[in-house]
C-alpha cells in the first residue's frame, strides 16, 4: 500500500465534509477529501438542491393556473418532465462544478473512491492509504424504509422519486415528515392525485402544532389527501399500481408509493467499530465538541444524532475545523438551527415549540399568533398562514414558527432572536420595511411587547 500523509483526512465530501475541508484548508492545513461518488454528496446531487428546483417548478405551475386572478392571461398546457429534469440537472451540475472549482482553489486533495476506517487514523481507498493528524467522519446518511417494506418497481424512496421520467396520476406519500410534504406539495402542483399516510397525529409531527394544523388545513384545501394517526400494515404491487394496506383496513392504489419515513446514518461496513470509534444505533457517538470516543477522530453531519440539515452540517464543519486548528469556536445548540419545509405553503421554525417551552419553562410561557391575512405583501403574493413567537415570562425569545409561502426566508431572523435570547421589548423599536412579509414578525414582538399596532 501506498501511503499518503496529510495534517487532515475528512470521509465523506457532502455538506458537512466539503465545509471541514474548506474551513480547515482556510486555516492552514493540509487536507484530503475522499468521496465514493461525487463531492457535495446527497444534499447537491440526490436531495436539497434538486427537490427544491423541483418545488420552483411546482410554484411556477401555480402561478400559471392562477395567473387570471391577477389580471395575466395564461394557461398551463402541462408539465414536460423531460425538460424538468433537464432544468433540475443543470442547476446540480452548475452547483458540481463550482464546488469542484472552490475544493481545487483551495488545494484539497479530492479522492475519488470507497474508503474504509483504519487504525493510527488511516483510510483505505484501494490500494492506497490516507492518514491524518485528525479524521473527519461525515459518511452522510440513506434513505430509511420499514420492516417488510422493500423499495423497488413502484415503491420508491426520494432519489427514486426524482429519477421518475413521467409525472404520475396518483401517488402514495407514507410519511409526512419533510421529506414525503414536499414531495407531496410537488406532485400536486404538477396535477397529481396525492394522499399522505402519517403515524403520528399530524403532518411535520416535530412542528409547533400549530404549524401541523395550518399545513394540514392548507393540503386539505389544495386537495392533498391526508390519512393521519395510521399505520400502513402491508404493500403489494403488480406492472400497473401499488397498493397500500393500513392497519386500519383501509386500501390505497396509486400508480408509485414513496417512502418518506428517515434517513439513517450511513455508518455500517466502515471500520468505525474496528477503529474504536463508538456507535449507537448507527450513530457516531460524540461530545458536546463533536469528539468521538477515537483520539483524534471527529464526526459531523447526519451520521450525528439530531437534526439531519444540510446547515448543520456546515456549521458543524466549520466548527471542527476550528475546533482542530486550536480556535475556541462557540458551539451551536441544536434548538438555535433554523429549519425549513419547502412544501406550498412553506413552513420554518427555530427554537422551541409552545409545548417543549411550558415543559421547560411553565405555564407562565407566552404566545403570540399572528395571523398574515393582516400583512399587505401575504395578501399580494396570495398566500395565508401565521406568525407564532413564544417567550419565557416576561422573559426572551425562545421559539419562532411561521407558515406561509416564502417564509422561509424570514426564519434567520428569528434564529437572531432566539441565539441572542433578545426579549420582544429589544425587538418592538426596530423598523420592518413596508410592505414586506417581514412586517408580520414585527407585529408579532410589538404584541408580545405589549403595544400591538395592526393587532388586536
Amino acid at each position: 500500500m501506498t501511503e499518503h500523509t496529510f495534517d487532515l483526512v475528512v470521509l465523506g465530501g457532502g455538506s458537512g465534509g466539503y465545509a471541514t475541508a474548506i474551513r480547515a484548508s482556510e486555516l492552514g492545513r493540509s487536507v484530503a477529501v475522499i468521496e465514493k461518488d461525487k463531492v457535495g454528496g446527497t444534499c447537491l446531487h440526490r436531495g436539497c438542491i434538486p427537490t427544491k428546483a423541483l418545488l420552483h417548478t411546482a410554484e411556477v405551475a401555480d402561478h400559471v393556473r392562477s395567473a387570471a386572478g391577477v389580471g395575466v392571461t395564461a394557461s398551463l398546457e402541462g408539465i414536460d418532465a423531460t425538460a424538468v429534469t433537464a432544468y433540475r440537472e443543470g442547476i446540480v451540475a452548475k452547483k458540481y462544478a463550482g464546488l469542484q472549482g472552490l475544493l481545487k482553489a483551495r488545494g484539497i486533495t479530492v479522492v475519488e473512491g470507497e474508503g474504509r476506517l483504519l487504525t493510527d487514523r488511516g483510510v483505505a481507498v484501494g490500494d492506497d492509504v490516507y492518514r491524518g493528524a485528525d479524521v473527519v467522519l461525515a459518511t452522510g446518511s440513506y434513505s430509511l424504509t420499514l420492516p417488510g417494506l422493500e423499495i423497488g418497481g413502484r415503491v420508491l424512496t426520494s432519489e427514486g422519486a426524482l429519477a421518475l421520467d413521467v409525472v404520475p396520476e396518483r401517488v402514495i406519500v407514507l410519511g409526512g415528515g419533510v421529506i414525503g410534504v414536499e414531495f407531496a406539495s410537488v406532485w400536486r402542483s404538477f396535477g397529481a392525485e396525492v394522499t399522505i399516510v402519517e403515524a403520528l397525529d399530524h403532518l411535520v409531527p416535530n412542528e409547533d402544532i400549530a404549524l401541523s394544523k395550518g399545513l394540514e388545513r392548507a393540503f386539505r384545501k389544495r386537495g392533498i389527501g391526508q390519512k393521519l394517526g395510521v399505520r400502513y400494515a402491508s404493500v403489494s404491487q403488480t406492472d400497473a399500481a401499488v397498493s397500500l394496506t393500513l392497519e386500519d383496513g383501509t386500501v390505497l392504489e396509486a400508480d408509485y408509493l414513496l417512502v418518506a419515513v428517515g434517513r439513517g446514518p450511513a455508518t455500517d461496513g466502515l471500520g468505525f467499530d474496528e477503529a474504536g470509534v463508538a456507535r449507537e444505533r448507527g450513530f457516531v457517538t460524540v461530545d458536546e465538541r463533536l469528539q468521538t470516543s477515537a483520539a483524534h477522530i471527529w464526526a459531523v453531519g447526519d451520521i450525528v444524532r439530531g437534526l439531519q440539515l444540510a446547515h448543520r452540517s456546515f456549521q458543524q464543519g466549520i466548527f471542527v475545523a476550528e475546533q482542530i486548528a486550536g480556535l475556541s469556536p462557540v458551539a451551536v445548540p441544536e434548538a438555535s438551527i433554523p429549519r425549513i419545509t419547502y412544501s406550498s405553503p412553506e413552513v420554518a421554525s427555530v427554537g422551541l415549540t409552545e409545548a417543549q417551552a411550558r415543559e421547560l419553562h411553565g405555564e407562565g410561557v407566552q404566545t403570540y399568533e399572528y395571523n398574515l391575512a393582516g400583512n399587505a405583501k401575504s395578501e399580494i403574493i396570495g398566500t395565508a398562514g401565521l406568525v407564532k413567537v413564544v417567550r419565557t415570562e416576561s422573559g426572551p425569545i425562545v421559539g419562532v414558527h411561521l407558515i406561509g409561502d416564502r417564509v422561509g426566508e424570514l426564519i434567520t431572523e428569528g434564529q437572531l432572536a432566539v441565539g441572542w435570547e433578545a426579549h420582544p421589548e429589544d425587538l418592538a423599536p426596530l423598523i420592518h420595511a413596508h410592505p414586506t412579509q417581514s412586517e408580520a414578525l414585527g407585529e408579532a414582538f410589538l404584541a408580545l411587547a405589549g403595544k400591538p399596532l395592526h393587532a388586536l
